[in-house]
């Protein structure tokens, strides 16, 4: 893990929505340089946990600190199903992104090689596969060079080879020096990609570290054993405050 100072400290962190708590007593910090993916059971909070932190929402308590550079974007952010303006091309997509924080043309394009996506700069977007519509949303979270971009579940339904794809262009980017946090069930990538894992369960944090050391403080030979071990009941329902569905 990154040496660096943290640039987002999460502290005690609480959601619910009325009487139903989704969040509790939830702490982590996120560093530049550095993958952190969060994990969990369906339904354990980690949605409303990355609405949160890039202020898509209140928390119920605890706080949320950015501590990063003064940038025109602190944080970039890909929604897990993102979309963009029918009609556009690939390269009027990103150019328009661009062009609201000052970046020019050539600029973001650049972007778009950086992704993988540079032959693909005049194909229109709704012609675009699932992955390549990832890839893009990826291109456009990094407008700005923002220094911590979030990434909502990259690689949900893509085929093997695209998932490995996009978590390559998020080592890539926590390489160049950004903070990267994702979310994301497949644990195989995460295991092989993250430099710290924060594993909710029920709302809270049921593991937090390395897969190394998550393995070693389960005896697990994998992160899926770990994960196995360290989350209640079955790791397959959704629950929400504690009830199995």
């Amino acid at each position: 893990m990154s040496t660096q100072p943290p640039i987002l400290t999460i502290e005690e962190l609480e959601h619910a929505y009325g009487r139903i708590s989704v969040l509790e007593d939830v702490s982590f910090d996120i560093r530049s340089g550095d993958v952190t993916a969060i994990i969990g059971p369906n339904g354990s909070g980690k949605t409303t946990l990355i609405r949160g932190l890039i202020g898509l929402h209140d928390p119920t308590a605890g706080t949320v600190a950015y501590h990063g550079p003064d940038a025109v974007r602190p944080i970039g952010y890909l929604p897990q199903r993102p979309a963009f303006r029918s009609g556009q091309s690939v390269r009027e997509a990103i150019a328009f992104y661009a062009s609201l924080v000052g970046e020019t043309e050539s600029e973001a394009v650049a972007r778009l090689e950086q992704v993988g996506l540079g032959d693909a700069t005049d194909r229109n977007v709704e012609a675009l596969s699932g992955g390549m519509t990832r890839l893009l949303g990826i291109a456009q979270a990094t407008v700005g060079d923002p220094p911590l971009v979030v990434l909502d579940e990259p690689a949900s339904g893509l085929d093997p080879e695209m998932s490995v794809r996009i978590f390559d262009v998020a080592e890539e980017l926590a390489a160049d020096g950004a903070a990267i946090l994702l979310s994301s069930h497949d644990l195989a990538l995460v295991e092989r990609t993250a430099d710290q894992v924060v594993l909710l369960d029920d709302g809270t944090i049921a593991g937090l570290g390395s897969p190394a050391r998550l393995r070693a403080e389960t005896g697990g030979d994998t992160l899926l054993e770990a994960f196995e071990a360290m989350v209640s009941g079955d790791a397959g329902t959704v629950r929400v405050q504690g009830v199995s569905t």
